[in-house]
């Protein structure tokens, strides 16, 4: 198996960087690009604390995370922090900006992305500009959370930030434990294939998740104009999931089925970026390294009336998984704009060590070969970009991108083997700014896919009764991607943004047949995606009463793919196709406090497998009513009561001895109502 050492890609970079042309280059976002500016004043009646509670509430804005691809590629996220985009996968815009305290924060940006030097970079960007010379500052949050079913009380969910800076300099720590309790109950219907009900069942889970951890940050801009950043975060992700299942079959005896699950996760990650001025333009060196260990087991057990166990099953798996990065960014000007050369190596792998037990007749556990369980995935990928952008007239710009990437993919084991692929790669945006205040850009795309290593290697699900066999084949999915967007400001009346995109996609991933038996993800030829979705504020101030707002982000998505084993068309599985949040708040002039409403609502196609189709639902939107008083001893309090329409999870499935035959063999109805929930937030600042 191929290992190519970080250093190899190290010096390919630096031999690539020494042949560019390099002419001059200005680091600053031109003024041209800018489209509206808030200053921190704008904020002022939500009390904001960090720089994040100032970004989610910048009209017609949401924060897009991106898709946390191997390797970093260009931007693909629409956040900048003093004109720069923030290096690292743990270290990404919500968390980033959750350590930056208000009182640094001078301005907020909003700006036209294809205007920039940064590849990657269209349509509205949000840039917050910092000061470092606010001294040390910190801030904190606790979020207790209490439950009406039977839910541990959430106690434990907190974090404490700090930052400082001198003359140059700014940094930030912050210590944090997210935790959350889930849960459920509720009866599941069995039926069998005409229809007669066979069980019923009253059934109750709840998971427990904590993830205590510690993450920084430091920026350094020295005199001669070179900027330093280095990140790191270190967490621990422990996960203890039980589900309960008391059974009254038709035509047995009753009967208990415990489920458990654990984990017990570490990650860390590294990252640091160095630019300086050199050969007439602008370099930019970066590289990271994260690690995540991640052992779980899954346990479950079927006992009669007197507690003796009918069957049983384990699967373990201990998951190791780890990146490296190296990127180099050159930037200059010529040819009457922005140029920007990249180059990228990254290494990563996986490595799963699995192991299935079953109970036999005797009562023990006992080993299970499971072909293609235990195996390691590697792969050594090199890309290199270059970058294009400038105006074509006074509102007019364009910016695009050429690329190719090479990559090597390695499997161990008897099913393993090497390969390689070298797929082209790039965009061209254009961005119209049609009046003072509107703006509309359109983006086509060749994208490039990654691949999720578990899939190459064989795993089950105990509690589904699921197995997926291994397949060495997967290759790399690629789509053509049209965006278009459309942001329109209201003035004192708000903001709307207007999106739609069309995606071709060729290797697509989904379930298939293997020959040999069995199923796995696998490729199919060809998948489509259409979509449109809408972000608009609204405020009431200049044409109804003071202190009102309405926010509403809706998508909707509709896809289609050919299912491998019947042929027809339909919906890619478990893909996301109604989303919509709304969020009513009024503040009371004059007051420090606060009231309002919010909507939460998404709707998934069904996960189609050869053998069973299922899908989860949400019964009703998720409501929650909120107050909020921004000055309890300096501090903001809000309290708030959640499921006020008493939604419940559900799931249903459908099992089929032949379903090209359509022959049923049983289906699960299950509802699961899961309480009211009674939180309290407490931020404060110091």
């Amino acid at each position: 198996m191929s290992r190519r050492p970080t250093a190899k890609l190290a010096v390919a970079t630096c031999v690539l960087l020494a042949a560019m042309p390099m002419p001059a280059f200005g680091d600053d976002i031109p003024p041209e690009a800018v489209r509206q500016t808030f200053m921190p004043d704008a904020f002022s009646r939500f009390a904001p604390r960090t720089a994040l509670d100032m970004a989610r509430q910048v009209p017609g804005f949401s924060i897009e995370e991106g898709d946390q691809d191997r390797g970093f590629g260009q931007a693909d996220t629409n956040v900048l922090v003093n004109g720069r985009r923030i290096s690292g996968k743990s270290n990404g815009p919500v968390e980033a900006l959750g350590r930056i305290p208000v009182d640094t924060v001078v301005r907020l940006d909003i700006v036209d992305g294809a205007s920039l030097d940064i590849g990657g970079l269209s349509g509205q960007v949000l840039n917050v500009v910092t000061s470092s010379d606010a001294g040390i500052s910190g801030r904190y949050q606790y979020s207790p959370q209490y439950r009406t079913d039977d839910v541990p009380t959430r106690w434990r969910n907190f974090s404490v930030a700090l930052s400082g800076g001198f003359e140059g300099a700014e940094w930030t720590l912050s210590v944090y434990n997210d935790q959350n309790f889930f849960g459920s109950a509720g009866p599941e219907f069995v039926y069998d294939g005409t229809g007669e009900l066979i069980d019923l069942r009253q059934e109750s889970s709840v998971d427990e998740f904590e993830q205590p951890g510690i993450a920084g940050s430091f920026t350094r801009e020295f005199v001669s104009g070179s900027v330093l950043n280095v990140t790191g975060e270190v967490n621990w992700f422990f996960f203890d999931g039980q589900e309960t299942s008391m059974r009254d079959p038709v035509d047995s005896f009753a009967q208990t089925r415990e489920f458990s699950r654990t984990e017990d996760e570490f990650n860390f990650e590294v990252g640091a970026d160095y630019e300086w001025d050199a050969f007439g333009g602008r370099l930019k060196l970066i590289g990271l390294h994260r690690f995540e260990a991640s052992p779980t087991v899954s346990q479950v057990q079927l006992f009669d009336a007197n507690a003796a166990v009918l069957e049983g099953s384990v699967f373990d798996q201990e998951a190791d998984e780890a990146e490296t990065v190296l990127r180099a960014e050159f930037t200059h000007a010529a040819l009457g704009g922005d140029w920007q050369w990249s180059l990228e190596g990254t290494q990563n792998y996986v490595d799963i060590e699995a192991a299935l037990a079953v109970l036999n007749d005797s009562g023990v556990l006992e080993p299970v070969e499971l072909a293609g369980a235990s195996s390691r995935v590697e792969e050594d990928r090199a890309e290199i970009t270059i970058s294009y952008s400038r105006p074509l007239s006074e509102r007019l710009q364009v910016q695009s991108s050429l690329g190719v990437e090479y990559s090597e993919i390695s499997q161990s084991g008897a099913f393993g083997q090497t390969r390689d692929f070298v797929r082209p790669k790039g965009f061209v945006s254009l961005n119209w700014r049609a009046t003072d205040s509107s703006d509309l850009s359109i983006r086509l795309e060749r994208q490039v896919g990654q691949l999720n290593f578990f899939d190459f290697i064989a795993s089950v699900n105990v509690n589904q009764d699921r197995v997926n066999v291994t397949n060495a084949d997967l290759v790399p999915p690629q789509s053509w991607l049209l965006d278009l967007q459309l942001q329109q400001s209201l003035g004192d009346y708000g903001s709307v943004t207007l999106s739609g995109f069309y995606e071709d996609i060729s290797d697509s991933v989904d379930l298939i047949p293997i020959e040999g038996g069995g199923q796995a993800p696998g490729n199919v030829d060809t998948a489509t995606r259409i979509g449109a979705s809408i972000n608009l504020t609204l405020l009431t101030d200049a044409w109804a009463w003071r202190g009102g707002r309405m926010d509403l982000e809706g998508s909707y998505v509709d896809s289609s793919v050919a299912d491998p084993l019947l042929g027809n068309d339909r919906r890619i599985s478990d893909d996301d196709y109604i989303n919509y949040e709304l969020v009513l708040r009024q503040d009371f002039a004059g007051t420090s406090w606060a009231t309002g409403f919010e909507f939460f609502y998404n709707e998934q196609a069904p996960q189609v497998r050869l053998d069973e189709i299922s899908i989860f639902k949400q019964s009703k939107p998720f409501a929650r009513w909120f107050v909020e008083n921004k000055d309890v001893f300096g501090m903001t309090v809000r309290g708030s009561i959640g499921n006020l329409l008493d939604r419940s999870n559900d799931f249903s499935r459908t099992i089929f001895v032949d379903r090209v035959a359509g022959e049923i063999a049983f289906r699960e109805e299950r509802f699961r109502p899961f309480g009211t929930l009674f939180r309290i937030d407490v931020e404060g600042s110091f």
